[in-house]
Order: C-alpha cells, then structure tokens, then sequence
C-alpha cells in the first residue's frame, strides 16, 4: 500500500494544503484565499485560518477519498509565519486575535528584550525586534491586563491549527520558539526571561518532526481518516529550506522572492557580531542559520512589465555579462548581508530596458555572493551546494548568472515549496527515520546550473567593482 502525507501551510494571505506521497510526489493541492483587511498586518483571526484549513482539507479528501485509504495517509503537520502568536485559555481558545509577525506595535518592547538578552544570555538569540513573539507577548501584556490573567499558553501560528488537529496546544519545535526566546543551543527557556513575561505561559519545546497525538475522533470522521499522526511542523522559512533540498551541512538554500533569504546548514553554530544572521535548530542537531536581505525580485514587478518578461529574459541571455553595475534595492536600507540603514539603489544612466533587466540581475547575484562570502568566513565552514527557490528561479539567465557569479552549482528543485516542507516534517518520523531521510526521498532536483568558464573571469572583476563601490558609498567597510 502507497503511503502519504498531509502538509498544511497557512500563511499570511490563505491557506494551502497538499496531499503527498511518500516519495515527494504532490497529488493533490487546495487553495483557500483570506479575505483580508486593513489590520490584516497586525492582527488575524485564528478560528479564520482554521476555518479555511477545515474546508481545504476536507475538499482533499472529497477529491482523494475514493483512490487513497483512510490509513494510507500516515500524518499530517503544519508550517506559518515566523514570530505570529496567540494568547489562549486553557480550553484553546484565542483571547485575542493572532498578533502577526508584520505587527510593528511592539518594536520598544523588543529593543528592551534584546537588550536583557544581550545583558543575560549574549550567547544565545539576541536578534530581538517587533517581529518576535517575545516582544509581542510583552507588548500585549502591557496593553490587555484585564485579558492576562486568563492567559494559559501564548502559542504560535502553526501550534494552533496543529492544536486543533489533536488537541494538543501545549507543545511547539525549536524553530518557531526561537522568536520567543528559547534557548536552542541549551534546548531550555533561559532564565532571564522571567523578568520579561510569565513564564508559565510557554510551551514544551521539541524538534520539528516530533508525533505529539493522533488526528482527533470527530476530525477523522469527517475526513475519512484513521490513525493518521499529528506531527509538530516548523516555521515557513524553515519548511522551504527543507523543501529545497537543504538539509546537510554545508548546503545552503537561496530564495529570491519580494526579498533574498539565506538559509543553510553548518556544523557548528554561526556568531554574528551584527546580528544580521541568527541560528535555528536543526532537529538532528546541526544548526540551521540564515539572513534575509532587503535585496531581491520586487523590482521586476515593480519595473517591468509582466507580458515582456519572456523577452527581457531572451534579451538577458545574450547580453550577459554586462559592465554595468546596478543595485535594484527598492527602499532604503539593508540588512544582510550588510548592515546598512543610509544604503540606496543604483544603475547607470542612459542604458536600455534589457540592459538595466539584466545588470540588475546581476547586482542581486553580487550581494548573493558577498552574503555567502561573510557566511563561510564566520563560520569556517564551506558552503557546498546551492539550492535555488522562489520566483527568479524560473529564470534561466538569472540562473547562469548567479551560478557564475558564485562559481558553485546552483540546483533547482521539483517544488521547493513551504507545503511540501510540511509534509517533509510530517513524514520525518513516522515513514521515515529522520528529517534527512525524509529529504533524501523527498525532493528532486530538476536541474543543475553550473559556473561557465567564459563567464566567470569577468563576473569575477565586476564583482569586485561592484563591494568596492559600496565601500565608497560607505555602505560597507571592508572589502
């Protein structure tokens, strides 16, 4: 008998859910879209998700239940944003809507929490800002006192839908409890964090892939399943990662969305004076860091076309490599792998459409490449592979560029996708041995890139035109 796996992701705009065989194949997804509001930043609903995640899951089984058996499906986990948190009773019920991870209310609160961290806990996570679910919690208790007493969990976004799933609310992994202080190199809550909220509040903390119960009686009923696992997932970031392949030390994940993440994994944990990369843990012990850049594609949406990418593309092919530098950084500001808030964009005057497309392209690879550079050199480790996601890996130019540029293979992959990473984490423990093998059988790699020799001679000049340009323009300070 086949078996599979149901990954959920909720993120910040609906709800996906796939069904997947045990060998990475998607054989079934639904898609169901918020309707979102002007708070919608701020503060979202958590019955909304469920309610959305309830009826997505219910059509799988609708459109499946005839083919796949109820036992055949082995678990089920999930993957939201990073930071998004929730107060609840001791029934699971939400307090107060879900505090999002884009939510700035709380930015004081979190220059005091990384401020005690740095003072008590310097070795451990100190990145604190309005994005964390530590500072969230402080901001709420300060503001809500008369909801505080009733308080049993603050939670996270996928610890609620998997709570839902099997009741269980009290229990996260190390990738989401990162943001609200966990100490992941002591696998404890440090002790400084009582003097910033009620500690009793936070939940066991175990790696992403832990079986915490099964689906609940009522829920199996409804949708024709039996025995099926509740699995804890993992961060959305974290579940692409995986998804991409990225899973040993020494291979490293780029995703170029609205903005560039980095993540990889190393032996040894990264310590970054700038606070610009900070570290999850792997569920095998290794650790997972990353960095995410305001560097990425927004400018394509933003700049060209849609209808004339296939061209401006064709065009790039033949034009790369050009002599121009460009930075397509569409605010002011960077974050990685620099520190920077004075930097600004820049391209040369007086060049064409497909000229600007291309050295565009080309500018991002340069700041892939410095980022990987300031990563090999605090951790001493190589970076072996590069796993490529998001929307400017369908971009075949862009990829011969940044391959170049890097003078590493890039790897694309089947679907690097959060969902699939769910999935990937739910099928970790229960049809596989681990989260690595639960990779290894999980993801495909569709095509490899590799550095071509014509290229890389003058990709690697520019490139060194390109940091010290930012060095005049006092972006960064050493080359």
């Amino acid at each position: 008998m086949k078996e599979y796996i149901i990954g959920i992701d909720v993120g910040t705009q609906g709800v996906r859910v796939a069904l997947v065989q045990a060998n990475g194949t998607v054989i079934q997804t639904v898609s169901t879209p918020f309707k979102l509001t002007a708070r919608s930043r701020e503060e979202q609903s958590p019955d909304m998700w469920w309610k959305h995640t309830l009826e997505a899951l219910l059509e799988i089984r609708k459109q499946t239940a005839s083919d796949i058996a109820p036992r055949a499906i082995k678990a089920i986990a999930t993957t939201s944003t990073s930071g998004t948190v929730i107060p609840i009773d001791k029934n699971g019920i939400p307090l107060h809507d879900a505090l999002m991870y884009s939510d700035t209310r709380s930015a004081e609160e979190g220059q005091y929490c990384k401020a005690l961290a740095k003072q008590y806990n310097p070795d451990g996570f100190t990145g604190f800002n309005a994005s964390c679910g530590l500072s969230k919690i402080r901001w709420f208790d300060k503001n809500y006192p008369e909801k505080t007493e009733r308080i049993h969990k603050w939670i996270h976004a996928a610890d609620f839908i998997t709570g839902k799933l099997c009741g269980r609310f009290d229990i996260t992994d190390y990738t989401n409890a990162l943001k609200t202080g966990f100490d992941v190199e002591r696998y404890c809550w440090p002790d400084y964090l009582d003097r910033l909220i009620t500690t009793t509040w936070l939940q066991e903390v175990v790696p992403s892939g832990t079986v915490i119960g099964e689906l609940a009686t009522d829920l199996a009923g409804a949708l024709r399943l039996d025995k099926t696992k509740v699995v804890v997932g993992l961060t959305d970031g974290c579940a692409s990662q995986l998804a991409s392949g990225a899973v040993k030390p020494g291979d490293w994940n780029t995703t170029i969305g609205t903005t560039m993440v980095i993540k990889g994994v190393t032996r040894n944990k990264i310590i970054d004076p700038s606070g610009s990369i900070y570290c999850h843990r792997h569920p095998e012990g290794y650790w997972m860091p990353g960095g995410a850049s305001n560097t990425g594609a927004d400018w394509v949406s933003l700049d060209f076309d849609k209808k004339e990418l296939p061209m401006l593309n064709a065009h790039a092919a033949r034009l790369l490599p050009t002599s121009h530098l460009a930075w397509p950084l569409k605010q002011k500001g960077e974050r990685f792998p620099f520190t920077s808030p004075h930097a600004m964009g820049f391209a040369p005057p007086s060049i064409s459409n497909e000229e600007r497309y291309t050295a565009n392209m080309e500018g991002v690879a340069y700041i892939e490449r410095y980022a990987y550079e300031q990563i090999e050199g605090l951790s001493s480790e190589s970076v072996n592979a590069i796993f490529t996601a998001g929307g400017a890996s369908n971009s075949a130019p862009w990829l011969r560029i940044r391959s170049s540029v890097l003078k590493k293979p890039i790897y694309k992959s089947r679907e690097a996708t959060g969902v699939l990473g769910a999935a990937i984490a739910a099928a970790s423990k229960t049809i596989y041995g681990s989260m690595t093998e639960a990779v290894n059988h999980m993801t495909r790699i569709t095509e490899e890139v590799l550095p071509e020799k014509e290229l890389i001679s003058i990709y690697e000049e520019n490139y060194h035109q390109f940091i010290h340009l930012l060095i005049d323009k006092q972006y960064i300070a050493t080359c």
